[in-house]
């Protein structure tokens, strides 16, 4: 299945002292890549709910390379690792690629997410239709972060 792309533009307040992106900004990064897979294309799929109430159970990142601050986005690629009953997890790489197979993976991504409603203010189920819509993007043999690349 295809994953997400999302182009993430840099900002210049992403730079650390050492002269590359901190490593706590690529989780503003990841939140874009979701928003824009979950908030913006689930909905037109019949997965409005998505974009009314997820929340982050767990992070987890492995970082790869540096990446230096440039004008150009930087690319993430956003797929879906597992569907459970009541979460599911996103699987991410933060890279470059030229289009003729470089690649340079920056980091590589893990999110378990809970649906959560907000007028209860508790965690619920997958619904049917964002279940068909998560599975849309499966990827079960991805990378995952703190294993090495096959």
């Amino acid at each position: 299945m295809p994953r997400h792309v999302t182009h993430v533009p840099l900002r210049w307040a992403d730079m650390d002292a050492y002269g590359h992106v901190n490593n706590v900004v690529y989780l503003r990064y990841l939140q874009e890549a979701r928003v824009d897979m979950l908030f913006v294309h689930a909905p037109k799929q019949g997965a409005e709910q998505l974009a009314e109430g997820v929340v982050v159970a767990r992070h987890e990142i492995s970082y790869h390379a540096p990446l230096h601050y440039r004008a150009a986005p930087v690319r993430v690629e956003t797929w879906v690792r597992r569907v459970g009953n009541s979460s599911f997890d996103l699987g991410y790489e933060v890279l470059d690629d030229d289009g003729d197979g470089m690649r340079t993976v920056y980091a590589v991504a893990s999110t378990v997410l809970v649906p959560y409603d907000l007028d209860d203010a508790r965690p619920r189920r997958v619904a049917h239709e964002e279940r068909l819509v998560l599975e849309s993007f499966i990827e079960l043999d991805g990378p995952e972060p703190g294993k090495a690349a096959a």
